[in-house]
């Protein structure tokens, strides 16, 4: 049986992950070896096909607890008492401080989920749907309140609001002028500006 921790008790899955992503960020998914990642871990491959069942698993674990995160946080803002605009506005900084934090998650994924075989990759399209269709009812419920403008639909507001989370990792640097949470803002105003009646 593989050892759950190591010496500073991190568990091996979490070994596993963070030697993955820093490899995929760095060469890529497709060209990272299955012997790279455990050699960067630390462990065997008996280790990691016990922890997943292939490299391929590793990839859609990479985003899927990303995803997982986020879906938490927004159902959390959405199922607060406050007024609809602060629960999107909340929501729509939230998804891009969340996605600065896991950048390299976020531009893996988007790069190499072409390489997921056909069932991961159906399985994070209905998580992404399920994400973005929360996201749109806090739309939609303030449309239908009067408080946002019902001029353009609903999906397209939100295409628009994730087009831009999706591409923050073609240039957003921790080092450049502006902070994560500054960025958040910026693109939270833009998306409430946009839909005011």
């Amino acid at each position: 049986m593989p050892r759950t921790t190591d010496g500073d008790g991190t568990p091996v899955p979490q070994r596993l992950l963070a030697a993955a992503t820093r490899l995929f960020a760095e060469q890529g998914y497709d060209r990272t070896s299955v012997q790279e990642i455990v050699e960067a871990a630390g462990v065997t491959k008996g280790a990691l096909y016990h922890y997943f069942g292939s490299k391929d698993d590793l990839l859609h674990e990479v985003y899927a607890r990303v995803l997982r995160l986020q879906q938490e946080r927004l159902d959390a803002f959405a199922d607060s008492d406050a007024p609809v605009e602060e629960r999107l506005r909340g929501a729509a900084a939230d998804v891009v401080v969340t996605t600065i934090d896991n950048l390299d998650d976020a531009s893996i994924f988007f790069r190499s989920m072409h390489h997921l075989g056909p069932e991961k990759l159906k399985q994070v399209r209905s998580e992404r749907r399920r994400y973005h269709e929360r996201f749109r009812a806090l739309i939609e419920e303030g449309q239908k309140k009067g408080v946002f403008s019902t001029a353009t639909p609903a999906d397209l507001v939100v295409d628009y609001h994730f087009g831009s989370v999706h591409h923050l990792s073609t240039w957003y640097r921790p080092d450049g002028s502006l902070a994560r949470q500054e960025v958040a803002d910026h693109l939270a105003d833009l998306l409430l500006r946009a839909l005011r009646p």
